[in-house]
């Protein structure tokens, strides 16, 4: 099965360093959708099948937690699953989003083999439930 997924980072490179690392990683990926901040992830969300979403916490226009707290409010954090992908990494940024109903947190920089490992645990979930 393939996966509809959803980048949302303000840097282009680093939305390519992810669509690489997937491919690299072996995760079947059917579409994958872009955004550059939250506010343009909320409008794919809203009209395209997404399966998982990668975030960055820092982005302008609307940041990651932001876009956590409208998928939250909405209920699709319960449906989407949301991988966060940044530097920042301190412990009490990763309970704070742990909270919000994140279901994975991945730090830059991070290999294929943790991506993997990160898809997999989160979308073995989502089929669990």
């Amino acid at each position: 099965m393939a996966y509809n997924i959803l980048l949302v980072d303000d840097s282009a490179t680093m939305r390519g360093i992810i669509s690489k690392t997937l491919r690299i990683a072996g995760i079947p990926v059917g579409e994958l959708w872009e955004a550059q901040n939250g506010q343009e992830a909320l409008e794919i969300l809203k009209n395209k099948w997404i399966d998982l979403v990668f975030a960055d916490i820092n982005m302008p226009v609307m940041n990651g937690l932001e876009m956590i707290e409208r998928m939250e409010a909405d209920g699709l954090l319960s449906t989407i699953p949301v991988i966060v992908v940044s530097t920042e990494g301190s412990s009490t940024r990763i309970a704070q989003l742990s909270s919000k109903g994140i279901r994975a947190y991945l730090r830059k920089p991070f290999t294929p083999e943790a991506l993997k490992k990160v898809v997999c645990e989160v979308l073995e979930d989502k089929h669990a439930e």
